[in-house]
């Protein structure tokens, strides 16, 4: 059993890599996002709690977080291996986050996807997003001139917060809050770093090779 923790900037392509190699590696896949709404549409306690909290319009807190990993590690037996993407995103959540894994005897490897500001810009501003199925497309698929989803022929779309100002601050947010937590997992001798400027085939490679390595 191995657990991973996805880091990378947006742009960089960690959830397209967190998803091959859920499937290459047999891993579950815990993505913050996907969690809460899954459970928002349980009728349990914690459901109702995470439910309550996102139909009043607030932010998730970094304890309710917790709660919610913990839930998801209970559910998960100790020989299935996890990818955690999404978290940690600050030094706050890493020292909880690394709390909850203290108790499930779990120590999972760092996997950081590297990528300059300059290619996730570049990257993040070239995307377009499917309004009927919601598939992503970016600056690689040759979108720039199509109004319409080459998988279903809905509108594309870009997204309102894809404004270069935009990214910028979300990248600026990044630096200040994630990368010192990835050099905490660099400083521990847990981390793995990989080229993310590669085409997502060499990526998934390199990640392997230092993985089996």
């Amino acid at each position: 059993m191995q657990d991973f923790i996805l880091f990378g900037m947006q742009g960089s392509g960690k959830g397209t890599q967190g998803q091959i190699l859920a499937a290459k590696l047999n891993l579950q896949v815990f993505e913050t996002g996907g969690q809460l709404r899954k459970l928002a549409a349980e009728d349990s306690d914690l459901g109702k709690k995470v439910k309550g909290i996102i139909e009043s319009g607030n932010l998730v807190s970094d304890e309710v977080v917790m709660e919610i990993v913990e839930n998801f590690l209970k559910k998960t037996p100790a020989t299935e291996g996890v990818i955690f993407d999404g978290i940690p995103r600050s030094e706050s959540q890493y020292l909880m986050l690394e709390g909850e894994f203290e108790k499930f005897n779990r120590k999972p490897t760092a996997l950081y996807i590297k990528l300059t500001e300059e290619e996730a810009l570049k990257r993040l501003l070239g995307r377009k997003t499917c309004s009927k199925c919601g598939k992503i497309f970016g600056s690689k698929d040759n979108i720039a001139a199509a109004t319409s989803c080459p998988v279903c022929g809905g509108e594309l779309k870009i997204r309102a917060d894809d404004t270069e100002e935009a990214i910028r601050t979300r990248l600026d947010v990044y630096a200040a809050q994630t990368l010192p937590v990835i050099e905490k997992y660099r400083a521990a001798g847990r981390l793995i770093e990989v080229d993310g400027s590669q085409p997502v085939e060499d990526v998934t490679t390199e990640i392997l090779s230092q993985v089996e390595a």
